[in-house]
Parts: C-alpha cells; sequence; structure tokens
C-alpha cells in the first residue's frame, strides 16, 4: 500500500467514526426528547452518502405523527435541534439526516418519482420546466433524480420560495 491509500484509508475510517459519533450523540439527545414526551419510539443509527442517517421508529405511528407536524414542519425543526445537540458536543457542523415514522424514506420516493416525471416532461416538450417551491432536502432529492433521467437541474429564487428548474439537454 502507498503513502497515500494509507492516508485515505485512515481519513475514511476517521470520517465514518466521527459520522457514527454524531448518530450516537443524536440518538441520547433524542431518547432524551421522546422521554420527556412520553413517547414509544425505537432509535436506528446509520450513516448514508457521507452522513449520519437517525430514524425513529414505532410501532405506533400515531404517536410520531406529533414529531413529524404539517407537511414535516415539527420534523424539520427537530432536525435542526439535534443538529445543534451535536454542534454543541463536538463542535463540528452537523449534516445529519432525521427521519421519524418513515415519513422523509416516503418522502423520498415521491420527489424521486417527481423528478423523474419532470425529466420525461422537459424531453418530451423540449421547455424548461419550473416546480413549485420545496424545502432544501426536497430540492437535493429532485435535483438526484433529474440528474438519473440524463438532464440538468438548477435552483432558482430565495428561501422560503426557492424551487427546482428542470433544463431540457
Amino acid at each position: 500500500m502507498t503513502e497515500g491509500t494509507t492516508t485515505a484509508a485512515a481519513e475514511s475510517g476517521d470520517t465514518l467514526t466521527r459520522l457514527e459519533q454524531e448518530g450516537e450523540i443524536a440518538a441520547d439527545y433524542l431518547e432524551g426528547l421522546l422521554d420527556i414526551a412520553d413517547l414509544d419510539g425505537d432509535i436506528d443509527m446509520d450513516v448514508e452518502a457521507d452522513r449520519a442517517s437517525v430514524s425513529i421508529v414505532s410501532e405506533s405511528a400515531r404517536d410520531l405523527q406529533k414529531l413529524v407536524g404539517r407537511d414535516g414542519e415539527v420534523l424539520e425543526a427537530l432536525q435542526e435541534l439535534t443538529r445543534l445537540a451535536v454542534h454543541r458536543e463536538t463542535g463540528d457542523r452537523s449534516r445529519l439526516m432525521l427521519d421519524i415514522g418513515g415519513f422523509r424514506a416516503k418522502k423520498r420516493e415521491e420527489l424521486t418519482a417527481l423528478g423523474a416525471k419532470a425529466a420525461d416532461e422537459v424531453k418530451s416538450s423540449g421547455e424548461p420546466l419550473k416546480l413549485d417551491p420545496m424545502t432544501p432536502f426536497e430540492r437535493k432529492v429532485v435535483h438526484d433524480a433529474v440528474a438519473a433521467a440524463g438532464l440538468r437541474s438548477e435552483s432558482e429564487g430565495e428561501e422560503p420560495q426557492r424551487f427546482v428548474v428542470v433544463l431540457p439537454a
């Protein structure tokens, strides 16, 4: 093994360890939150796409709906609070993703389908297509789906009215 390969492997291991630590801190924070709210839920941790991923799951999805809120607003707020808790412990900015009751996973599937459908429409018409305003998470999923379909997309506008424009090839 060369020195460069050894260094890259060490950095990869360090990154994984750091992301696992973020997940542990987030899990502790969220378990405390569940206790305070007197809600049942299990915490699953993973590392996906170079970021820590934490999910709260429960057999009673109805209880967890309170933590998701309307259109995921409470989920977004809890994700930011969890990222702040991780930042407080580590001193580093976290890109941690939080899912509650499978809400974000379901949303990802819907947005992937939306991005693929928009790409098909643009391929057929040859005209750019503007989509409705979305959160950063939603835009990222749509951008990835459009790229997978072989087209380009851009984000335009100012938050919270920022939206995706799918461009012809």
